[in-house]
């Protein structure tokens, strides 16, 4: 029989403990519920390809070099109003599926990681459609804007 006094005690350290966010190991605070809340809404707008809801999650200074010195590949916010549409419209299903691995945030910035994984239908021209499947582990820069975390990169 357990005494009280342990009852206690277990109950104190399971109060202590942080909570986490769901599915992760990430300490849950304000910010990180919310940059996960965010991550969220990036996927189910993915998964509906729904074009608006993913760039209302995209901050006015959008920009993303695609990690690479060539300035062909470059995204900013304009080209991401373009080219969002027209590459989801490419598309007959779409399912994406994220796991948090990891959120850094430093103030009003932050990064998060994250592995993804994609099933869609690409339409072709000819009317067959061709499936694809993408994975692979990917960062996501965000930044505080009026109180909301957009993203700043990694779309």
């Amino acid at each position: 029989m357990t005494s009280r006094p342990a009852i206690l005690l277990a109950l104190a350290f399971a109060a202590c403990a942080p909570r986490l966010l769901p599915g992760t190991e990430i300490e849950e605070t304000r910010d990180t519920r919310a940059i996960y809340d965010t991550l969220v809404a990036y996927r189910d707008a993915m998964n509906r390809r729904d074009a608006g809801a993913v760039l209302a999650l995209a901050a006015p200074d959008y920009f993303d070099d695609a990690g690479t010195p060539q300035p062909q590949d470059d995204v900013d916010r304009a080209i991401l109003e373009k080219r969002l549409p027209e590459d989801l419209g490419k598309l007959e299903t779409l399912r994406l599926e994220l796991t948090v691995r990891r959120i850094e945030v430093q103030g009003d910035k932050a990064v998060a990681e994250v592995f993804y994984d994609g099933w869609y239908l690409v339409k072709t021209p000819v009317g067959k459609d061709v499936p694809r499947r993408d994975s692979d582990l990917h960062r996501m820069a965000l930044r505080k804007v009026q109180g909301r975390w957009l993203f700043t990169n990694g779309l």
